[in-house]
């Protein structure tokens, strides 16, 4: 067994030590998001509609991985979650693969092979599209669903940053709301139920759902396939494969399409219903409510007369069906809405008269009364056995990281042939008012998973007051995520396989002050929930490789990115002179020793000075810069045992940890990163409850990381970590501009 595999075993990841292991990891990367060949980040409009398009070089060029991945690994980080999207293989055509982007792919993970990381594959999409606002699936998806991007504009039924007319003035976080316009409903309800509630569309004898699902498979199926096959992949760097990103139901379950469903919780700008929607998509003229979004949620500001002038999103009736070489049944008839094919409503222009406004409501074969949970545990569950078989069918032993729909309940399969013993699950928390905001909030918050569960009578009742009631509630969301994830899937572990903060907070007030507490506090607050949260991990979104401060992720306005070219340096200390391997191949330094022999003793043992061995002239430069002392935080990441508490308080620099700890054994200490960035081994005490440890340096590709190994005796065991309290101005210090760039040893 490969010394980076790890097992799932009910709620932990296991390592063939037997050790728990706690997943720390990151995005990597947004970039991934659009391709390198045009230039087309959300905010250029040259070259939009090309069709011929190229990802090779995403998320970053071979060249450049070693200093991505080492920079990473600097900073701790011991998991990826791997960006691709079904764009960058399939954009060519149906069954036309890009066998240069999986060759450059297999290429980088070969790259994040060296420093151990574990990596998980996530085929990821936002509202479809690059061309409906988001990213994901290629362009011909559309066109094959019978929509037409060039006109999404004027009908609004996307709403895209390529193509607004100034690019600069795009409102933060609109592009969400395209799952609720009329291209992504349509799409996402094509995908998953099109057999149920589009059976006139038949592409290549098949119905569009069956299209589009078979090609997204069989898409993924072939590039874990090759990954199988490159022979050093597969289980040693790439440990499990994601289900597709923040799936969305579309219109299934929506009850009454004349009307905003009670459970659409954003509404920013023009917030047409889906009916509105289909009218706007035919051309016609319509007036659509506006909203702004408060601190108690969306609030009506006006109205807005939106006119597309007589152009429809859909193609027209002389569209030529041979340029991606299918063939179209003619029962589907191109020029017309979709959902007036299927009697959703009369489309004549006498009428636009809406003749089923519960047509998605109901399964039409069984007639059972549908809702979001009845989506999750009917189309969704479908699609995900249909994925999950394609993808162990090449990778029989590979984990399968299930992602239902985002702030959803999950599907109820504990217990059913569905619960599988070596699947995670996979859950996205973002804490929405910042995050749609731009703003830290230190008054008041939303207890929004409250909200979404039912748990209070009106939306004034779920704020909470204070900084630290914020934080709290923060925690307690997770924790209520993790705990619903056991009632409902079974045991297994869960990771927030996203989570993260804004950085161009207050109109980019840190960009233009260097001020970044605003940053820290948000981060903080995220790491506090995290570490109560009883998860088995998280992988931070994100990291982009080409970040600035103009444009932040280059996606939407979005701006999430720990990492910018823009920002300051800092070094870190760490030591060349390495001297002995441990069992996994990880070269140790030992530092400072130390131990107690009774296990119901507790003493301080304070380390001395740094080693002489480690010398000013041997320190190695890292960028440390956006808010890093909330991120670069200790976490236990292998524990012989089983975890049952474990936190990091940033404001008095103290690390705490509790643990049932297994029998001591020699070759399996439990192990907690270190980062000196906070606990410089002269200034750091640490107080155990037996047993006996060591500070060291550990060597994970020429990344030097300092960790402390703990020897504890069998039962409960107990550590504290703690270094002195910094001040503002200490820190700084730290992060101030340093000429030298992260280099490599």
């Amino acid at each position: 067994m490969s010394q980076l595999r790890l097992r799932v075993e009910g709620q932990t990841f296991r390592d063939p030590l037997n050790r728990e292991i706690i997943l720390r990891g990151i995005n990597v990367a947004g970039d991934a998001k659009y391709p390198q060949t045009p230039d087309l980040r959300s905010h250029n409009p040259q070259k939009f509609f090309d069709t011929d398009v190229s990802f090779v070089g995403k998320p970053f060029s071979l060249k450049d991985a070693d200093i991505h991945f080492h920079r990473l690994r600097a900073w701790g980080y011991n998991t990826i979650r791997y960006i691709f999207t079904w764009e960058a293989i399939e954009h060519a055509g149906p069954k036309i693969y890009d066998e240069e982007w999986i060759d450059f792919t297999i290429g980088i993970l070969r790259v994040a092979k060296k420093y151990q990381f574990y990596i998980f594959m996530d085929p990821h999409q936002d509202v479809w599209s690059r061309l409906s606002g988001g990213c994901g699936a290629p362009t011909w998806t559309l066109y094959a669903a019978g929509l037409n991007p060039r006109n999404f504009k004027n009908t609004q039924a996307a709403i895209v940053h390529n193509t607004c007319n100034n690019p600069a003035e795009f409102p933060k976080m609109l592009w969400c709301t395209n799952y609720t316009r009329l291209v992504c409903q349509t799409m996402f309800t094509l995908f998953w139920a099109g057999r149920d509630f589009a059976p006139k569309a038949i592409i290549d004898g098949v119905n569009i759902q069956d299209y589009l699902q078979s090609h997204f498979i069989a898409t993924c199926k072939y590039l874990a396939q090759r990954i199988q096959n490159a022979g050093d992949l597969e289980g040693d760097v790439v440990i499990g494969w994601e289900s597709i990103n923040e799936p969305n139901r579309g219109l299934v379950g929506i009850q009454d399409i004349s009307s905003i469903p009670p459970e659409q919780q954003l509404q920013l700008g023009t917030s047409p219903t889906a009916f509105q929607g289909m009218l706007l998509g035919s051309g016609r003229s319509y007036e659509i409510k506006t909203w702004a979004f408060g601190p108690l949620g969306p609030y009506q500001t006006g109205t807005e007369v939106i006119d597309p002038k007589g152009e429809p999103a859909w193609l027209s009736a002389e569209y030529d069906d041979s340029q991606y070489g299918w063939h179209r049944d003619p029962g589907w008839r191109l020029g017309e809405c979709l959902w007036a094919q299927h009697g959703v409503w009369d489309s004549s222009k006498s009428q636009d008269t809406l003749l089923q406004k519960g047509y998605f409501s109901r399964n039409p074969l069984t007639g059972k009364v549908l809702d979001y949970e009845g989506f999750t545990n009917s189309y969704f569950l479908n699609h995900y056995r249909a994925y999950k078989d394609a993808i162990r069918g090449v990778c029989g032993s590979t984990i399968m990281f299930c992602q239902p729909p985002v702030m959803e309940v999950p599907p109820s399969i504990k217990g059913t042939a569905d619960d599988d013993p070596n699947m995670v699950h996979g859950v996205h928390f973002y804490d929405g008012l910042t995050l749609l905001t731009k703003h830290w909030n230190r008054l008041y918050n939303i207890d929004v998973i409250g909200v979404l569960r039912g748990k209070y009578l009106a939306r004034p009742f779920a704020m909470k007051i204070g900084e630290r009631s914020i934080r709290k509630c923060l925690r307690h969301q997770l924790r209520f995520l993790r705990d619903e994830s056991i009632q409902r899937m079974g045991d297994h572990p869960l990771i927030f396989t996203e989570i993260g903060i804004p950085y161009d907070m207050d109109d980019k007030h840190a960009y233009k002050t260097g001020d970044y507490r605003s940053q820290i506090k948000a981060m903080d607050a995220n790491h506090f929930a995290l570490e109560g949260s009883k998860s088995n991990g998280f992988a931070l979104w994100g990291y982009m490789a080409a970040h600035d401060h103009e444009w932040g992720d280059q996606w939407n306005g979005e701006d999430l990115s720990i990492f910018s070219p823009n920002d300051l340096e800092a070094p870190i200390r760490a030591s060349s002179d390495l001297t002995k391997p441990d069992s996994r191949g990880r070269r140790i330094d030992h530092l400072v020793n130390g131990e107690n022999e009774e296990f119901s003793s507790i003493k301080t043992l304070t380390p001395p000075s740094t080693p002489s061995n480690i010398s000013l002239a041997t320190l190695q430069p890292q960028q440390v810069h956006r808010a890093a002392e909330a991120y670069l935080r200790p976490t236990p990441i292998y524990i012989n045992g089983r975890l049952k508490h474990y936190g990091f308080d940033l404001k008095h620099c103290t690390f705490t940890m509790r643990l049932a700890a297994n029998q001591a054994a020699p070759n399996a200490p439990t192990e907690i990163y270190l980062p000196d960035f906070h606990f410089p081994t002269g200034e750091t005490s640490v107080v155990v409850s037996g047993g006996k440890w060591e500070i060291c340096l550990l060597d994970f590709h020429r990344v030097k990381l300092q960790y402390l190994r703990w020897w504890h005796n069998e039962g409960k065991a107990e550590i504290k970590i703690k270094t002195k309290k910094r001040t503002r101005g200490e820190y700084a210090a730290l992060q101030k501009p340093h000429r030298t760039r992260c280099m490599m040893m």
